[in-house]
């Protein structure tokens, strides 16, 4: 099977990988209302076809927090997507470096931050969350600045982490001890290129930037455990402020969903935020990412730069976030698909396609700049409208 869409890479991962890595990657919260929401909402969004205009160059260039990338997207931070190939981390920073946009590396990451900034020659983003312990989380901003990361994503939409219900059903989660670890090796071996290429070669530790705290543990369990021991239920826009002290660089906060909230964000003195609920994968039912974002762009305006995520399957999902108010798109799933399908090869293609299909929107709605895409892009909409 030619992948031809994101669509596509992921019916490929799903063969590829072991069932609970699939499942992990794939899967929401409880119900997993909202992470249905952030695809059909997206859907929903009829973009305005206009005609008979000069489309021939088409530029899909932007600068974001000072440095300029080749279009408006950005690989966001998947916690354990190294997993899903060997050295996953690496094989995906190298495709968003080849494609010349923002690699986001998760604290939970396979791959830790000295890895991947050894494996390419562009400044790469961070992603951290509120940790109990604060010497290491001031230890591993030290290791970001050290490795030329040129933004932070503080994500604060995790106090405490979802209840996921496919992590449970296939033995990810709440399966401890030998029968766990028998049931995912079980699932492993059903997938024999995975388990000798990723299993084997690879050489995975679950948590790359946190083994040195771990005391040599490796597991799943482990991995578990220290999730629920060191989400900070506490952490206050206060606790923030520590954080915009300890680091000098770009700081976006990930997970804001109200308006209210996006303001405090830029009172801050935060740089940016990215609109998002966790890929449907925190508190299910609330609203996604395409119906949060326009009253968050209008509530800052420019006082920092708006990005979002949710359900991004195609260039056009990334059109019409833009069109929505968004200055950049997070990419997740797609790239986790893509690097388990095929590896950076994959993610490569991933990338070209939603550059092709970007450029397709883009001259079907009449724009040639990703400057020129606002609210005027979609049905509905006007100059008039927009101004009012």
């Amino acid at each position: 099977m030619k992948a031809a869409s994101i669509t596509d890479y992921r019916e490929l991962a799903r063969r590829r990988l072991p069932h609970f890595l699939f499942e992990y990657i794939d899967g929401g919260s409880y119900a997993e209302t909202t992470l249905a929401r952030n695809i059909a909402d997206l859907k929903d969004i009829a973009l305005r076809q206009r005609v008979l205009r000069d489309v021939s160059a088409i530029d899909l260039s932007v600068e974001l927090f000072g440095r300029k990338q080749a279009m408006p997207v950005a690989l966001g931070p998947i916690g354990l997507a190294g997993l899903t190939a060997r050295r996953g981390e690496v094989q995906a920073a190298r495709a968003a470096n080849a494609a010349g946009v923002p690699f986001s590396l998760s604290t939970v990451s396979a791959c830790p931050i000295a890895e991947v900034a050894r494996g390419v020659d562009r400044p790469f983003w961070f992603q951290l969350y509120m940790i109990r312990d604060r010497a290491f989380m001031a230890d591993l901003l030290a290791k970001a600045a050290e490795a030329k990361c040129s933004a932070l994503i503080f994500t604060v939409d995790m106090p405490v982490p979802g209840a996921r219900y496919r992590d449970i059903r296939s033995g990810l989660a709440g399966a401890p001890g030998f029968a766990g670890q028998a049931r995912r090796l079980m699932q492993a071996l059903a997938r024999p290129g995975w388990a000798y290429d990723v299993g084997l070669r690879g050489r995975p530790h679950v948590l790359g930037n946190v083994l040195p705290v771990l005391n040599g543990r490796t597991g799943m369990e482990d991995y578990f455990a220290w999730m629920r021991a060191n989400f900070d239920p506490r952490v206050t826009w206060k606790d923030l402020e520590w954080v915009r002290q300890k680091w000098p660089g770009p700081l976006i906060l990930k997970g804001v969903l109200d308006p209210d909230d996006a303001r405090s964000a830029a009172d801050l003195g935060a740089d940016g935020l990215i609109v998002s609920n966790h890929g449907g994968r925190q508190l299910d039912g609330v609203l996604s990412g395409a119906r949060a974002l326009p009253p968050i762009a209008d509530a800052v305006g420019d006082r920092l730069t708006v990005l979002a995520d949710g359900g991004v399957r195609s260039g056009l999902d990334v059109v019409r976030l833009l069109a929505l108010g968004a200055r950049g798109v997070m990419l997740g799933r797609a790239w986790a698909f893509a690097l388990g399908a095929g590896g950076q090869a994959a993610v490569s293609h991933m990338l070209r396609l939603i550059e092709a299909e970007m450029r397709v929107a883009m001259a079907l709605t009449g724009v040639t700049g990703i400057g020129a895409i606002d609210r005027t892009s979609l049905a509905g909409y006007s100059a008039a409208s927009n101004a009012g």
